[in-house]
């Protein structure tokens, strides 16, 4: 089983654009000129850009509905780049209870988007989680 999310941009190039500079995804498949954009997130990743039409509608700026999690191999160079571009950071990059290293930005749309590390092997017990299953 797969997850691709479909998310709705107001301006579909413009969004592969940005998405291809800011976070360096690759657009894989293009429908139509301004329709919708297959992109491709590391090796075995993707996301589908689609344009608003009918009852599909962008992110409401300050309004969360959603969060995407990204795991990447260096979040550090991650977080770099796309403060080098100048993307709203929303959360500061930090190392989390559970291991991780992570900071939380906001596209151009207002979809939210959690880039992260693991850098420690914590248990769940510890950070207050509980493992239910395989």
């Amino acid at each position: 089983m797969t997850v691709i999310p479909v998310l709705v941009y107001p301006d579909v190039r413009a969004a592969v654009e940005w998405l291809t500079d800011v976070f360096g995804f690759a657009e894989r498949i293009r429908i139509g000129d301004d329709h919708r954009s297959q992109m491709r997130i590391g090796e075995d990743g993707a996301v589908i850009v689609a344009d608003v039409r009918g009852q599909r509608t962008a992110p409401t700026h300050g309004v969360e509905t959603h969060l995407l999690k990204v795991r990447v191999e260096d979040v550090r160079a991650q977080y770099e780049r796309v403060t080098a571009h100048g993307a709203t950071i929303v959360a500061d990059l930090a190392e989390q209870p559970f291991g991780e290293l992570q900071f939380t930005v906001d596209d151009l749309a207002g979809h939210r988007w959690e880039f992260c590390e693991s850098v420690r092997d914590v248990h769940p017990g510890e950070w207050g989680g509980t493992v239910v299953g395989d």
